[in-house]
């Protein structure tokens, strides 16, 4: 309404009168307003309850990876306490869920909306903020608009742990895999604690030990390969994901390389798969259920407008010791294996 009031050069109060049906503002006052309404595309946010129930709307870039099942996971909880319903979209499978997403914001059916990882890039959240629509960004993307509130996790402390690990056990040739490099803060975050640690050990950072992929299986079994041709070879390697961290065990199976008799991996996320590999991963837990629901209750309190503590919520990650970290081999015997 400031902005409407800014606009056609009145008060906040007389916009309010406006938009209440209030007779007693002058016809001329009313159709600037009006005019301004109209051209903002704003729409009133409702104080009843719609007929029908309010949603909570989430969309993904595209949805095919676990992570996004625990943030889901986390969102349920918080929706089904309150009474709202949770829709999930992504935007790979074509416009049907954000015009949907659009058409219950103009009617007052959509209680907020999370914007999770690159999704966060698109005028979205500018079109929902015109219709007075909550929305938060999850894990998101470099280029998601700076005003809105943002749910995290600490990636740079996660990752400086991960490679802190390794050198404690003796490492020195220190491989790492990213993913999404340009896409999301996070990849960028955990480069960062990769090389901070490498820099406090006094561990010279090798441009040839840095691979750039996606979080994807297939991005770590290609990535991984990579490394593993260098004339010197990493003794480990850290993954910014499970997926990727799992694509660098099929590499190393390839290659007849033992993990991590070896070859050290740790990855990122700690996923119900990475218990189940064999041997049990070494991953840095981030809190992915806590972040979902965090950001479903900024979501529901931002459209009960109650004041959040911070727009920036960072919630904290730990490093997991499973059986894919050890110290590395005393003399490397892998010059003689071949794909």
């Amino acid at each position: 309404m400031a902005t409407i009031a800014r606009a056609a050069g009145v008060s906040v109060p007389t916009v309010s009168r406006v938009l209440s049906g209030d007779d007693q503002v002058a016809a001329a006052t009313r159709v600037r307003v009006e005019r301004m309404i109209d051209e903002y595309g704003y729409r009133a946010r409702k104080t009843r309850p719609p007929a029908s129930p309010e949603l909570i709307h989430v969309i993904y870039p595209r949805l095919d990876t676990a992570w996004q099942v625990e943030h889901i996971r986390g969102m349920e909880s918080v929706t089904q306490e309150a009474g709202v319903g949770l829709i999930v979209s992504a935007l790979d499978r074509g416009p049907a869920g954000k015009k949907d997403l659009l058409r219950r914001a103009h009617t007052g059916q959509a209680a907020g909306a999370i914007l999770a990882a690159a999704s966060g890039d698109t005028s979205l959240g500018t079109v929902l903020g015109q219709l007075n629509v909550p929305v938060v960004t999850l894990d998101p993307g470099a280029k998601a608009a700076a005003n809105l509130p943002t749910i995290g996790a600490a990636n740079f402390l996660g990752a400086r742990a991960a490679t802190e690990h390794l050198v404690a056990l003796g490492h020195r040739r220190i491989g790492t895999i990213t993913g999404s490099q340009g896409g999301l803060l996070c990849s960028r975050a955990r480069l960062d604690g990769y090389r901070a640690a490498l820099e406090a050990a006094g561990i010279a950072e090798d441009p040839s030990l840095i691979r750039h992929g996606e979080f994807e299986y297939r991005s770590g079994v290609a990535s991984a390969r990579q490394l593993l041709d260098l004339v010197d070879p990493p003794t480990a390697i850290f993954a910014f994901s499970d997926y990727i961290a799992l694509g660098v065990y099929e590499a190393a199976r390839m290659r007849g390389l033992s993990i991590p008799g070896q070859l050290s991996v740790v990855g990122f996320d700690d996923l119900p798969a990475a218990r189940w590999a064999s041997p049990p991963l070494t991953t840095v837990r981030q809190p992915l259920q806590d972040m979902g629901s965090l950001a479903a209750r900024t979501v529901l309190n931002l459209a009960r407008r109650k004041a959040l503590e911070s727009p920036r919520m960072e919630l904290d990650t730990r490093l997991v010791e499973r059986g894919s970290s050890a110290s590395p081999p005393r003399s490397d015997r892998r010059g003689g294996v071949t794909a």
